[in-house]
């Protein structure tokens, strides 16, 4: 079958196969992310919790990293697009190819849960769709919390996010072997969660929280994912952008641009001239003069050792 494959497919261009890697990379969190809160919801927390939740999320980042890491770097979330767009570490040319990818792709996760989990959603709600089933695909705020307390909140977890991530990625500070990099921004994620994600279920992510939103408007809910709470949906992923430029900013203002510079030291410039030893009829050679460059570079050895 391999054979079979690279024998008759076409072979995608780097900007094909970057959007193919965030499409499914995408895919892989959203439905991971989702389907974990389905079972918690629909079982009514006999087959999970807020603690499940997370780990599930935490997963879901984690294989969806691994899936498009070697391909497009897996970023699955347009913020962290746009605060490497920023940071000049991807061109703004392929800003729209990765968003369209992420877009697409959770879209088609959130389509894929809601046809999985349909019969016990009907069960559940006797197909009068509400708020707390709306609540498996998107983000809402607990009763009570601010939509200023929304936009802070969000704006804190996504910097913690990318401010993190930006260091993981840091090949100058490092420690850590790329292998491990998807399963350590996981364990990010799941910290995240569990520290904030009681205000509004921690969506870090524009189109994790604004794409379900879309689909569940079209899938039965109507207007509801969109008027809630005075149409609190656009607080999130205002909130999500900024935390990410402010995230990437802190950390490159604070780490980054304070590694030590490279350079280079000359160990002997120039020798001495060679007594001479031949016969003064003898044309005198010409002056030898040895110039051996040594470079030293004063950098972190850990980081030397596991940049790959």
């Amino acid at each position: 079958m391999d054979a079979i494959l690279k024998k008759n497919c076409f072979k995608a261009s780097p900007t094909v196969r970057a959007f193919l890697g965030e499409l499914m990379g995408t895919i892989v969190l959203i439905m991971i992310g989702i389907g974990c809160g389905a079972q918690s919801i629909l079982s009514k927390g006999e087959l999970g919790g807020f603690l499940s939740i997370n780990i599930g999320a935490a997963l879901g980042v984690t294989f969806g990293i691994y899936w498009a890491l070697g391909i497009s770097g897996g970023h699955l979330n347009p913020a962290v697009t746009l605060a490497n767009v920023m940071a000049g570490r991807l061109p703004v040319r392929k800003l729209p190819v990765y968003w369209l990818a992420q877009t697409l792709g959770t879209f088609i996760a959130s389509a894929l849960c809601f046809f999985i989990y349909q019969d016990l959603l009907d069960m559940t709600d006797g197909g009068k769709r509400t708020i707390k089933t709306a609540g498996i695909w998107t983000t809402y705020p607990k009763g009570g919390v601010s939509h200023v307390t929304v936009f802070i909140d969000q704006v804190v977890g996504t910097g913690l996010l990318v401010g993190a991530e930006f260091a993981l990625c840091d090949k100058n500070s490092r420690t850590t072997k790329t292998a491990f990099l998807p399963a350590v921004c996981g364990l990010l994620v799941l910290g995240i969660g569990t520290s904030f994600g009681t205000n509004c279920g921690y969506g870090i992510n524009p189109t994790r929280d604004l794409i379900p939103r879309v689909f569940t408007s079209i899938a039965g809910w109507k207007e509801q994912p969109f008027k809630f709470d005075d149409y609190y949906f656009w607080i999130p992923v205002l909130g999500q952008i900024s935390g990410a430029v402010i995230g990437a900013i802190t950390y490159m203002i604070t780490v980054e641009m304070h590694h030590p510079v490279s350079t280079e030291v000359n160990i002997l410039k120039s020798a001495p001239k060679l007594p001479e030893i031949v016969p003064k009829s003898s044309p005198a050679p010409p002056d030898i003069v040895i110039d051996i460059p040594a470079k030293f570079v004063y950098d972190n050895p850990i980081a030397a050792e596991s940049v790959i």
